[in-house]
């Protein structure tokens, strides 16, 4: 049976470092989301990816995401699809120690269901790997 994590907004993972990679769909409805022109948004809030290859979003001193607000993340509505899949449709080793996310078994079907609620994904049309 498999297993859906239910998100509790707890902000774990927006406190983890790493990298929030952006496509330009993103940037462009991040930017509009914030009142912002695309290219004051980049200049103000991405640097180039580790790959060299695009755009991520800037840290806040200490690793966090740049939108995190205390508590509350400042771009929900518009939030990267990155951040819509974790912890569903992608992890980190470990990231049961940091995400309060509570694991729920669940039928295959009702684990489609609640991926898509959650991520805005059809998981029938990702690629298989």
């Amino acid at each position: 049976m498999p297993i859906f994590h239910e998100c509790d907004r707890c902000t774990a993972c927006c406190r983890w470092p790493g990298q929030v990679k952006l496509t330009d769909a993103e940037t462009a409805r991040l930017a509009t989301f914030l009142g912002l022109g695309e290219d004051d948004f980049i200049q103000r809030f991405t640097r180039v990816n580790a790959a060299r290859n695009g755009l991520a979003l800037v840290d806040q001193p200490g690793g966090a995401c740049v939108f995190l607000d205390g508590g509350d993340c400042r771009v929900n509505p518009v939030k990267p699809q990155q951040c819509r899949d974790f912890p569903n449709l992608w992890s980190f080793p470990g990231f049961e120690q940091v995400c309060r996310a509570k694991p729920v078994t669940v039928t295959a079907d009702e684990w489609r269901r609640r991926v898509k609620q959650a991520t805005g994904r059809d998981v029938e049309a990702l690629p298989k790997g």
